[in-house]
């Protein structure tokens, strides 16, 4: 199965863009596709660790960057976060989610996108619409981030809904934002290694090279914060990322 993403923003002119849909139809190899519409949003996942009946022992929200795919080919700084809640109409939907696919007794990684533009038949500013199923954890240290967010142990967790079906690991009594930005060797960046250990150091939750096999997305070395104001999260993605 192909996909065709439709964008109302490329190619630059209605006209073009409707006479190269014509084209390509006109051209298409024999196989089938499905055409999607465009969508402006922000990337967010509900994950959660679900238990024999499909109930969450354990929830969380990470807010992830647009596009991987440009962070590779543009060589981009990758940066994203685990918040601190879960907006209740995403608690809603990735809830219905779990039972409609039978998600039980697993760990799932769900993505949304949560509309930064309204779209006819979908939603409106705000609103999150479906984007993919994972039936498994988030990938990288996506998971150590909940840890720090949510001041929990999502392993554990995990570990007795597999042996027992329960969640022993209690209810946090604070939560926090937990933010990761990476760089990549040979930029020219504002501030020094040294200056964001001074400036986060006490905040710093994991500090690391990356293995060589992950720069493409991660980064060369990445920084991994727990902060208590969503502000403070894009002042710190700011401060590792700002170049000369």
């Amino acid at each position: 199965m192909n996909f065709i993403f439709i964008s109302p923003h490329f190619p630059r002119t209605y006209w073009n863009f409707c006479e190269n849909l014509k084209t390509f139809f006109a051209t298409k190899p024999k196989a089938a596709y499905v055409c999607e519409e465009f969508i402006t949003g922000d990337i967010c996942s509900y994950d959660a660790i679900s238990n024999a009946d499909g109930n969450p022992l354990f929830e969380s929200m990470t807010v992830w960057p647009p596009s991987i795919a440009d962070i590779v080919n543009q060589d981009l700084d990758l940066a994203y976060y685990t918040h601190k809640e879960v907006p209740e109409p995403l608690r809603i939907l990735g809830r219905r989610a779990i039972k409609a696919f039978g998600a039980f007794n697993r760990f799932v990684h769900l993505e949304f996108f949560r509309l930064t533009r309204p779209k006819k038949n979908l939603g409106e500013v705000g609103d999150f619409v479906a984007l993919e199923v994972n039936m498994r954890p988030a990938g990288g240290y996506t998971p150590d981030m909940m840890n720090f967010a949510h001041s929990v142990d999502v392993y554990q967790i995990w570990a007795d809904m597999v042996t027992t079906g329960k969640r022993f690991v209690p209810k946090p009594e604070k939560e926090y934002f937990c933010a990761y930005a990476s760089r990549k060797d040979g930029k020219r960046y504002v501030h020094t290694h040294e200056e964001i250990l001074e400036r986060y150091g006490n905040v710093m939750k994991m500090c690391e090279r990356m293995p060589e096999m992950m720069v493409r997305t991660m980064g060369n070395q990445m920084y991994t914060v727990r902060l208590e104001e969503e502000w403070e999260v894009f002042d710190f993605i700011r401060f590792v990322h700002e170049q000369r």
